[in-house]
Order: structure tokens, then sequence, then C-alpha cells
């Protein structure tokens, strides 16, 4: 091992970390919200709705990420009405097409943890509330929602963690993130061991804080659900 070699391509990799983060973040936000949009017609009894979710989540779910990828930066150019429309200066963009495509994917897998945390409410605390008046706008915000992000964080935060290694096709798209950095260095010394070794142990470092926020905010919500100290009940 040449550690002057690995001291100096750490270095330059990790001047990639802020475009993996922003690939990251975005997505994940992005994704996020639109698997709301995507839960909400998937349980909402319309039956339009509800097929056009579930077709969404399974063209999301049941195909591969880098095809999708694909399709979306080299396939979106072959139709004229987007080659002249106001959204061509933002898709013609590598980060851009790689942003969409991390974010579609993710909201379809996203859109079931969030239906399978919907489904772990129990039906009594739903009736419990409308007994009291609640509206159904409150009855989310109040009941629905928190319980079910509750039940959801765990698979979501596994969601999350997969969603930062997923960055790494943005490379794929010539989107010089961590990765992309990385297999240029490879082309330019020919020292794949060192590189990957390197960009490896960024994305661990990455995983692990993304591990211990979602286990922070895990444990900051469910403080009813632990154990009351013996010198407390005395």
């Amino acid at each position: 091992m040449d550690f002057d070699f690995l001291s100096s391509t750490m270095i330059t990799l990790l001047q990639a970390v802020p475009m993996t983060l922003l690939l990251f973040s975005l997505s994940v936000v992005s994704g996020g919200l639109l698997a709301l949009v995507i839960v909400a017609m998937r349980v909402s009894g319309n039956p339009i709705l509800s097929g056009f979710a579930k077709g969404y989540i399974f063209v999301f779910r049941g195909s591969p990420l880098l095809i999708q990828m694909f399709l979306i930066f080299y396939g979106l150019a072959q139709f004229s009405v987007i080659r002249y429309s106001f959204l061509w200066p933002f898709l013609r963009e590598p980060v851009v097409c790689a942003i969409l495509s991390l974010a579609l994917c993710t909201a379809g897998y996203t859109a079931e943890i969030f239906r399978g945390g919907i489904r772990a409410v129990s039906p009594k605390e739903i009736e419990a509330a409308r007994s009291i008046g609640m509206s159904r706008l409150l009855l989310v915000r109040r009941i629905i929602a928190p319980i079910a992000f509750r039940h959801a964080l765990p698979a979501y935060s596994t969601e999350i963690v997969l969603m930062m290694k997923s960055t790494a096709l943005a490379s794929l798209v010539t989107v010089w993130e961590v990765t992309g950095v990385a297999q240029r260095l490879i082309s330019h010394t020919y020292r794949t061991m060192e590189v990957f070794l390197c960009a490896a142990i960024i994305y661990l470092v990455l995983n692990f804080i993304i591990l211990q926020a979602m286990a922070l905010l895990e444990y900051s919500l469910s403080r009813h659900r632990r154990a009351v100290p013996a010198a407390l009940k005395a």
C-alpha cells in the first residue's frame, strides 16, 4: 500500500462528496414528497387514482434504476416536445436527470413503505379520534401521520441508505460524484484497489452518519414506549 497515494486519493475523492450529498439530499426530499402524493392516491379509495399509484409503484419498483436513469438521460432528448419546451435547459443537464431518476425510483419504494405504516395504525385509534369530532385533516396530522411514520421509520431508514449507495450510478451519466471521480482516477493511475478502498471508506462514513441520525430520530419519536425506571415507579 502506498499511503501517500491513499492520502492524495482520499483528498481528491472528498472534493466530490458535496456532489454526492447534493444528489442524495435532493432526490430523497423530492422523492419523499412525491411518495406522499402517491400513497395518498393509493389509499384514496378512488379506483382511477389507486390504479395509477399501483402502476407507478409497479413500474419503478420492478425495473432497474440504471435503466430508468438511462431512459431519462438518453431517452427524453428524442422527443421534440421536450427539446423545445422550457424544461429542456434543465433536463439536458446530467445532474438534473440523475436527481430526477433517483427521486422517481425512491418515490415508488417509499410510497409502499408509508402505506405499510398507515396500515399499521390501529382502527380503534382512528375511531376514538372520530368520536371526539376530529376533522379528517386533523385526524391525519395528529393521529395517522405520526403513528404511521414511527412504524415506517425502520424500513425507511434502509431505503435512505440504499439511496446514498444508489448515487454511485450517477457516474454512468457523467455526473462526477465520488464514484465517478474514483473511476476517472483509476483510468489515469490503474490503481483500482487503493482508489475504490478510499471510495468505500467515504460511503461507509456517510452511511454511518445517516444510520445514527435515523436511530436518533427513531429514539426521539418512541419515548412513550420506553420502560419507566423502577425508581420512578416507586
